[in-house]
């Protein structure tokens, strides 16, 4: 199995909750009552999705093509998350 490092973007919801999108995988949309849950549920959206394309035979997002063609190695995941305040700021 191999890992992919994403970039997900998390956002808080006005009438609760977190919404997570990723600028590079274009479909992942994710939603969930935590910042934790958010993050589960995109992983598993990201699996999905590129096991679609794959399954498909659809090219894949450059930024998933490039992680998959690296040598395969154990890695970790980590994934950047901003959240911005009620003033607009990123924290």
């Amino acid at each position: 199995m191999s890992e992919v490092l994403i970039t997900i973007r998390i956002e808080p919801l006005e009438e609760g909750g977190y919404l997570a999108t990723s600028d590079d995988l274009q479909g992942l949309i994710a939603q969930g009552r935590t910042v934790a849950e958010t993050i589960e549920i995109a992983q598993d959206v990201a699996r999905k999705l590129i096991e679609s394309y794959i399954e498909h035979g659809d090219p894949l997002p450059a930024p998933v093509l490039a992680a998959l063609q690296r040598p395969k190695r154990k890695s970790t995941l980590k994934i950047p998350v901003g959240i911005a305040t009620e003033t607009g700021e990123t924290v």
